[in-house]
């Protein structure tokens, strides 16, 4: 299998992952916390996304899923370009999705718009500096990678939250 086949079966898996994850939980259960200042089932999908369309957007050179509609407001917050990185508890408190099939048509917007991009690539790409702030640089098929990687950890991180409830 070749590096993009690879990107493709990994990133192909986390739609499932999601969907366990959330499927027919309340908002108040997606809202729910562990721990005072933990991170909730919804913030942790939430953010997952966020990061994949962040990420995702910025090498195809696009606007964000997330700053196309109103999502934002879906999520109980104002500011589209919210990611979630360096949240404090009382933001991690305020991402209170809608309901589960919120969280999941958002993810799902990302997830497609990401799938069509890989089918696009061509190995070479995947060679493409995309950030020449770090040493290595980064590629574009190490930063994908990274991606997935986030979204993978924070996926089985709400299927362990969701354990908890």
């Amino acid at each position: 299998m070749d590096a993009k086949g690879v990107l493709t079966e990994a990133f192909g898996r986390l739609p499932d992952l999601v969907e366990t994850a959330v499927r027919g939980l309340t908002p108040e259960q997606l809202r729910w916390q562990p721990g005072e200042g933990s991170n909730s089932i919804g913030w942790l999908v939430w953010h997952l996304t966020r990061v994949q369309d962040d990420h995702v957007a910025e090498v195809m050179g696009t606007e964000q899923v997330y700053a196309t509609g109103d999502w934002a407001a879906r999520f109980g917050l104002k500011d589209p370009s919210e990611t979630g990185y360096g949240h404090d508890a009382s933001q991690i408190t305020a991402v209170a999705p809608e309901s589960a099939q919120v969280l999941l048509d958002y993810y799902r917007a990302v997830h497609d718009r990401t799938a069509g991009y890989l089918a696009g690539l061509t190995e070479a790409d995947l060679d493409r500096v995309v950030d020449d702030n770090w040493d290595p640089p980064v590629t574009l098929g190490v930063r994908l990678i990274s991606v997935y990687d986030d979204d993978a950890q924070h996926a089985g991180q709400a299927a362990y939250v969701r354990g908890l409830l």
